[in-house]
């Protein structure tokens, strides 16, 4: 459904805030709201309407001059021709999310570059067609720009992050997740230059190393968002480093950094008070001495709300004890511990009865009526 001009005036007038959605997603229905709401409609979501094309989003620019925020994440059927028209018709526009339109290609962000001096935030994830030319361009003539998600983008390379390092100091939130050309080259050259920085996801960046985290301690102090799952070249080495500097870190990423030891716990306990969430998942070598050191940290009693340990092999009920006085966690994730019983978490409920704790176990096969003794196990999962 979406709202009428009416409606939407009427929200004007009285100072509300308002978000104006066509779900039913047809060209129709977006031209006829360039028609009868161009004059003053700001935001505007299509999200997911596939239907929509080039053509009803032309109109819909031609009609909208002052739109400033557009979502068509998952509006498959639009190409270059939709950002023309953005270009030409909306310089206001600060706001724009592509995400997974994949005939998107550079000529968009070069004709964003060129009608767009006001965009913020864009977002062209697992638009496979956008490289190196065309995220130059964008911070070329988008110098404003303090958010940029590009997920997914095989083809962006060490170049364009320095071109984005260099001409958008102001960038505050970068998600490059699976962006799997990337090296330490890069990400030096974003540290360096936006040291605003507060929220960073590289994970299965995998030809990352220690480098990229040495040089975000030093320059990115005001980091709180950290996810580098999968970054399977980091050690206790670059997180020591993180850990002396990074003191506001809210939220921590590690699933599957396999290097990573009970070092690397105790360095972020005595360096990071105000972490929040962290994910060990897939972190093989964490032990109970190092869930040890986050129990008794400033984070534990504080602000730690939310654990995953999924995969944990070496972790076990003592874990759990070492924290029962994280008065604050919200969720613990226990997938596959298999040193973790019952008992533990029974008792880990007892302390923290509102906890959310997400493990399985084995159920027990009825006993053979004859022959073997022995107890097996079925491999199917009881969820808690």
């Amino acid at each position: 459904m979406w709202y009428r001009c009416a409606d939407v005036r009427r929200c004007l007038s009285t100072g509300m805030s308002w978000h104006l959605m066509a779900q039913t997603g047809n060209g129709r229905v977006v031209e006829n709201i360039g028609k009868r709401c161009g004059g003053f409609l700001k935001q505007l979501s299509l999200r997911g309407c596939q239907s929509v094309n080039d053509a009803a989003l032309v109109t819909f620019a031609e009609k909208c001059n002052n739109i400033e925020e557009l979502n068509l994440n998952l509006c498959k059927n639009i190409t270059d021709t939709t950002c023309t028209a953005l270009s030409r018709h909306c310089p206001r526009l600060v706001k724009l999310d592509l995400d997974s339109c994949s005939q998107i290609t550079d000529i968009s962000l070069k004709a964003l570059s060129d009608g767009c001096p006001n965009l913020e935030w864009i977002n062209v994830s697992w638009c496979e067609n956008i490289a190196q030319n065309g995220v130059d361009a964008l911070a070329h003539g988008c110098p404003k720009l303090k958010g940029f998600v590009g997920k997914g983008l095989k083809s962006l390379t060490d170049p364009a992050l320095i071109s984005l390092a260099q001409y958008c100091k102001n960038l505050e939130h970068i998600n490059l997740h699976s962006c799997a050309a990337i090296s330490d080259r890069g990400v030096i050259a974003l540290a360096e230059n936006c040291v605003m920085i507060r929220y960073l996801c590289l994970s299965n960046c995998t030809h990352l190393t220690d480098t990229s985290l040495v040089v975000l301690s030093q320059h990115c102090t005001h980091l709180e968002t950290l996810e580098v799952a999968s970054c399977s070249l980091f050690t206790d080495n670059g997180f020591q480093a993180l850990a002396r500097t990074c003191h506001v870190l809210e939220k921590i990423d590690l699933e599957d950094c396999l290097l990573i030891t009970d070092a690397t716990l105790s360095h972020l306990a005595s360096g990071c008070p105000r972490l929040e969430k962290l994910s060990l998942s897939h972190c093989e070598l964490i032990t109970d001495e190092g869930i040890r050191h986050l129990g008794v940290s400033a984070c534990s009693t504080e602000h730690l709300a939310v654990l995953e340990l999924d995969n944990c092999p070496l972790i076990s009920d003592a874990s759990l004890d070492h924290l029962l006085s994280c008065h604050n966690l919200q969720r613990i994730e226990l997938y596959d511990c298999q040193q973790i019983t019952r008992a533990g978490i029974k008792r880990l409920k007892s302390h923290l009865p509102n906890i959310k704790v997400h493990a399985y176990f084995a159920p027990q096969t009825p006993q053979p009526a004859e022959g073997r003794s022995r107890q097996r196990y079925c491999r199917c999962c009881v969820i808690l």
